[in-house]
């Protein structure tokens, strides 16, 4: 009896023991360095070098590398910033004739990230800008961001952005390279820079002539007066209370030879 009992106990050990789990396999991802992929990629944009492995790169990493690599606000933006300037660079010198119709060149798909086939917009809109309708001037959130838009976009709106974002016009904001480990220094000469260039006070009239950045993209700015409160920081009108708003127009103008260091 005691041996059959004894014999049980060894069958139920071996069984146990094969029925076990085996340690699950845990996924290691290398944190690339994004960053430097895309100061390197817009450097050679602009010097009209050849880009196809970098953007080859790009397009074949995965969503996950993208997440570790690119973590913080600063990180994501100056990413983001130097690859939508690249990317401008790269499909304007090769095909200026794009140019002619915008809407199109912004809006279609055409820059494979991580797989996902996105245009300008959903870059600048979707996850530069936190998920924007891009017609809602800063003040109406998209309904429904995909995936891809929820895990890469930025947590907070800057809207410094608008002054270092260059669309390819010849009033858009100059081209630099921008770094995360500088990023808040470089946005605030970027701001300094373009809207000294593009504002003008008449002291007469109490008017301030502006960049029509700041109507289409009102709500990233906050209200009228927080507009003034930007002006007026930057020593460009004397004071916030009656002082009106002009806004300019704006020269569509292909000019791609916009650069600037910061």
């Amino acid at each position: 009896m005691k041996l059959l009992l004894l014999k049980f106990a060894v069958v139920a050990m071996i069984t146990c023991c094969a029925f076990e789990k085996a340690p699950e396999k845990i996924e290691t991802i290398e944190v690339i360095e994004f960053n430097t992929i895309s100061e390197t990629f817009l450097l050679n944009a602009m010097e009209s070098e050849d880009t196809q492995e970098i953007q080859n790169q790009l397009a074949t990493t995965s969503l996950k590398a993208l997440e570790l690599g690119l973590k913080t606000d600063a990180q994501k933006l100056a990413f983001w910033v130097n690859v939508y300037n690249a990317y401008i660079q790269v499909f304007l010198r090769n095909n200026p004739e794009l140019y002619e119709d915008r809407n199109a060149f912004f809006n279609d798909d055409r820059i494979t990230i991580a797989g996902e086939l996105i245009s300008f917009a959903k870059i600048e809109h979707g996850i530069i800008r936190k998920s924007q309708w891009s017609l809602g001037l800063g003040k109406i959130r998209k309904w429904f961001p995909n995936k891809f838009e929820r895990k890469l976009r930025v947590d907070k709106r800057d809207y410094r952005i608008h002054f270092a974002l260059n669309c390819g016009a010849k009033d858009c904001p100059p081209v630099a390279v921008y770094y995360a480990n500088r990023l808040d220094e470089q946005f605030d000469k970027s701001t300094e820079m373009f809207l000294k260039k593009t504002t003008s006070y008449n002291s007469e009239k109490k008017e301030v002539a502006i960049t029509s950045l700041f109507s289409w993209f009102r709500g990233d700015f906050g209200s009228q007066n927080k507009i003034k409160n930007i002006l007026k920081d930057q020593g460009l009108i004397p004071q916030t209370k009656d002082v009106d708003i002009i806004f300019k127009n704006y020269d569509w103008n292909l000019d791609l030879d916009n650069k600037t260091t910061l």
